[in-house]
């Protein structure tokens, strides 16, 4: 029997309340199910090759040398070849670090048959170990790049089961020299009233065949007095003002700004420091200087020859026997008047002061 007009319109209103029912439950299961699941953990990254702990030793061979760094009695990194050396630990906390954050580009999983060579893990181009202050090491092998040359193949502890593709940013860290790592000395701010004297040591003429005494290197002693008018110093040697002097200026200005770039050599061989022209200095300065403390105090810089990468020149500074690298523009003025004297470019004596 077919169903009439009211029939067909009270199927058609029953079938939408069921819809709307239906699209109801279907939210309600949503809610709960979405309500079940467990808060994403914001720390839940990617899990990493090695575990957070705190390091008592590191170790690592980057290809061409292998340098071993241990943590002293007072919790200080050193160089463990040398403890004495001044290490600036930046290098070692700065591996450690990478190393803790290491994530794997990805994993491989070779045949227990595949050759190690094919990774370049036969022979590895780096490997690194890191000792944990409960005395358990993980090591890491590090084999040939990538096809693209910014990543690595690495293995971990020597399981040949489970390989890694790892960024090349620890390689890249184990490239700094260990005289790279060096902390460069404090220098003092040489400024103003706070420099007294100046004493400046040129290099000994040759000696002349058959002459029995060396000839002395020439010298400039420089004494300041300071003008409360001018509010700067005023320059003497002897009895002569010689604070107009360009060459003078200069080096004053010089010292305000003296840095030193790297350590070159530490503690070198004779051979090494006559090598860098510290047998026979082109200039010796000694400034007497008073701290902001008052106490009175003095600085050495001793000049050896221009750098094998001819920029810059070797220096020692005080009782350090250290050889470091400065910048030209740092002991230009002194240098020419350790050859020369106070005399400005064009000859001429430097003009008397009042």
């Amino acid at each position: 029997m077919e169903m009439d007009w009211r029939q067909r319109r009270t199927v058609t209103i029953l079938s939408g309340i069921l819809a709307v029912l239906f699209a109801a439950v279907l939210i309600i299961l949503g809610i709960r199910y979405q309500a079940s699941r467990p808060e994403p953990q914001e720390d839940q990254e990617e899990a990493g090759i090695m575990e957070q702990a705190d390091h008592s030793a590191l170790s690592y061979y980057n290809g061409t040398v292998t340098l071993s760094f241990a943590l002293d009695e007072e919790g200080n990194w050193v160089w463990a070849d040398d403890p004495k050396f001044p290490l600036n630990d930046a290098t070692v906390t700065t591996l450690l670090k990478q190393l803790a954050e290491l994530k794997p580009q990805q994993i491989l999983t070779p045949e227990p048959e595949e050759d190690l060579a094919t990774y370049g893990l036969d022979t590895p181009a780096a490997t690194i170990s890191a000792t944990q202050e409960n005395g358990s090491t993980i090591s890491l092998e590090l084999g040939k790049t990538t096809t693209d040359g910014d990543s690595y193949y690495m293995m971990k502890n020597g399981d040949k089961s489970t390989l890694y593709i790892i960024a090349d940013t620890i390689y890249r860290t184990m490239q700094t020299p260990i005289y790279d790592m060096c902390r460069l000395p404090d220098l003092p701010v040489l400024t103003g009233e706070h420099l007294q004297t100046l004493f400046i040591q040129g290099a000994a003429p040759a000696a002349e065949e058959g002459q029995e005494h060396p000839n002395p290197a020439p010298t400039w002693n420089l004494l300041a007095r300071w003008a409360e008018i001018s509010r700067m110093n005023l320059w003497f040697q002897g009895d002569n003002n010689v604070t107009s002097s360009k060459k003078l200026q200069e080096m004053v200005s010089d010292l305000q700004f003296f840095t030193v770039t790297k350590c070159v050599d530490y503690n070198p061989s004779e051979d090494a420091a006559s090598l860098c022209g510290f047998e026979s200095p082109a200039a010796t300065l000694r400034v007497g200087y008073t701290t902001e403390e008052g106490t009175q105090e003095t600085f050495t810089l001793v000049v050896g020859e221009t750098a094998f990468s001819g920029s810059g020149r070797y220096v020692r500074i005080n009782d350090d026997t250290s050889i470091y690298l400065a910048p030209d523009n740092c002991v230009d003025a002194l240098l020419s008047i350790a050859a020369g004297g106070l005399e400005d470019s064009a000859g001429e004596p430097a003009e008397s002061g009042t």
